[in-house]
């Protein structure tokens, strides 16, 4: 296979259907799976919690939790029993699924081909269907919020007289449209652009440099790529509570 197929085959997906309606099978089954597998190591810890001397898993699921705790204290300044929750599990789904980036950029299509899968994708986040979907349903539950907390009233209040008072309610209500609308697409776009330039590089080191050489610079770029999709795993969950915080304030 030439260098341009094999970066062309790596760009595929394997998708259900046609059009509008078709589905991204490899999108679905590994962040479902992701999902399963981190909710299910999670529930086994719950049940097993000890008030002793934690045990390795039990001590790092508690400092994860305190860890998202924190930055929700430090950040939300409403009363939602949700956000911490959400905060926690945005932040460690998208890791998980960020993390499938470290893995070798053909291990996992390999394995698909030798299903049947005619193509395959393993990292959910370089699917752009999957970050607007995540970012839509955080501006959802931003929208949300604003009409529960501030009421209709006070909710049409502040769309039509911020920041320039009531006599310029028309460009306050255009202001504000543009500034819902670039939430969730900065969401979205900054998370699907980090991740698909980093599975790119993974790609181009694979399929233009020689194998007894290419897993220098690819393990130079492992170590820095793992800073990233922590960084931008914490970048979406802290704007995810950022937002919603400014959606619960009334004043």
């Amino acid at each position: 296979m030439s260098p341009m197929n094999y970066i062309q085959e790596h760009m595929k997906y394997w998708v259900l259907g046609q059009g509008f309606l078709s589905i991204h099978l490899d999108t679905v089954i590994v962040s479902f799976a992701l999902g399963s597998l981190f909710c299910g190591i999670g529930i086994v810890v719950a049940r097993r919690a000890t008030s002793g001397v934690p045990g390795r898993v039990q001590n790092f699921f508690e400092i994860l939790v305190a860890f998202v705790d924190q930055q929700v204290r430090e950040s939300f300044h409403g009363r939602n029993r949700l956000i911490a929750p959400l905060a926690l599990t945005l932040f460690a789904w998208i890791w998980l699924m960020n993390f499938m980036d470290m893995l070798p950029v053909d291990l996992l299509p390999r394995l698909a081909h030798a299903f049947g899968a005619p193509h395959f994708k393993a990292v959910p986040t370089n699917d752009l269907n999957l970050t607007f979907a995540l970012s839509v349903s955080v501006f959802l539950l931003m929208i949300f919020y604003s009409f529960k907390i501030k009421g209709v009233r006070g909710f049409g209040r502040e769309v039509l007289s911020r920041p320039f008072g009531w006599y310029a309610a028309p460009i306050n209500l255009v202001f504000r449209l543009i500034e819902d609308l670039a939430k969730p697409l900065s969401l979205s776009l900054r998370l699907f652009g980090n991740l698909f330039a980093g599975e790119m590089i993974f790609v181009l080191i694979a399929a233009l440099l020689p194998w007894w050489f290419a897993w220098i610079p690819g393990l130079g770029w492992t170590f820095f790529h793992l800073l990233i999709i922590t960084l931008q795993a914490f970048i979406f969950m802290m704007l995810t509570i950022v937002y919603l915080s400014m959606a619960h304030e009334t004043h």
